[in-house]
């Protein structure tokens, strides 16, 4: 029997995060990090749920079939912050049923989605979002389909009292948890100005939504007003303590990392070269492992 040399069962990846073309990603495999599940991200180069249903679709279900390769969750655009309400809701549809026999293709059954940007002055969540939410959770369901939310730059992600709202007018979707997404987003529960939230008050409050969780770490630095993101359990994410929490409450689901530290994906001025992204990627993933396994079974 040959195993993939250090594979973790708890640790799946983002493959965008360890580089942006074909012939980075095959690195991963042999190296630690679990890559017999992928969750596959939206790329300025290439976007599996957004493309139409075309043969470069299937050419690449046919290559990670070669590859031993599962498809764990979708990271799609649905809803994302590269939408607003002011966007047209048939490009939400429309992404949502192509989506949806590429799912059942690959035998995955969870996929990301959000809930719109929100206006910069925005402190509540527009009827308009809660009946596309729940319309778009009900396609999937419909399907035996799993949506999950995440806590982003969305209307679900202003505040955990927001995702609750989301969750509440969206009968069956259930919640992504990225750990380092409240460093840098404001609580816009609060009075302004908007604090910054707090990763642990915003998990206690979801953690009982959640069936997946996203691993990246942060620290708010004021002097840049912006985040400085750190190696998992380093940084102000709380990741060590939500983990152990997690786990102490029977989690078994899914893990991902999401590392920052070499390219921030959604930042259009965040540039770096494949070898860094990949070294970085590689490590980031094997700490994470070694995290893991220290709050499983602490000497």
């Amino acid at each position: 029997v040959r195993l993939t040399e250090g594979v973790h069962p708890d640790v799946i990846a983002i493959a965008n995060n360890g580089g942006h073309w074909a012939r980075g990603m095959p690195f991963a495999r042999g190296k630690g990090v679990f890559f017999n599940q992928l969750l596959p991200m939206d790329l300025p180069h290439t976007d599996l749920v957004s493309l139409s249903m075309d043969c470069d679709a299937r050419v690449r279900v046919r290559k990670l079939e070669e590859a031993g390769i599962g498809v764990y969750a979708f990271g799609s655009t649905v809803m994302n912050w590269g939408k607003t309400i002011e966007t047209p809701f048939d490009v939400t549809l429309g992404e949502v049923r192509r989506a949806i026999p590429r799912m059942k293709r690959l035998g995955t059954r969870f996929i990301r989605v959000m809930s719109f940007k929100p206006g910069d002055e925005d402190d509540a969540i527009p009827s308009v979002v809660f009946e596309r939410v729940a319309e778009v959770t009900k396609m999937f369901l419909d399907e035996g389909l799993q949506p999950v939310h995440e806590n982003c730059m969305n209307y679900g992600g202003m505040s955990s009292k927001h995702a609750l709202e989301i969750l509440d007018k969206a009968p069956g979707l259930k919640w992504v948890f990225d750990t380092a997404n409240p460093i840098f987003n404001p609580d816009r529960s609060n009075a302004k100005p908007w604090p910054k939230q707090d990763p642990w008050e915003f998990w206690t409050q979801l953690r009982d939504h959640t069936v997946h969780i996203h691993i990246k770490d942060a620290t708010w630095n004021v002097t840049k007003n912006d985040a400085d993101y750190n190696w998992p359990g380093e940084g102000q994410g709380r990741v060590r303590d939500i983990l152990k929490d997690a786990f102490a409450r029977g989690y078994d689901a899914g893990i991902s990392i999401e590392p920052h530290m070499v390219v921030v994906f959604h930042d259009a001025n965040s540039e770096a070269n494949e070898d860094a992204m990949r070294t970085n990627y590689v490590e980031y993933g094997r700490r994470l492992m070694r995290l893991i396994d220290e709050i499983k079974s602490p000497t």
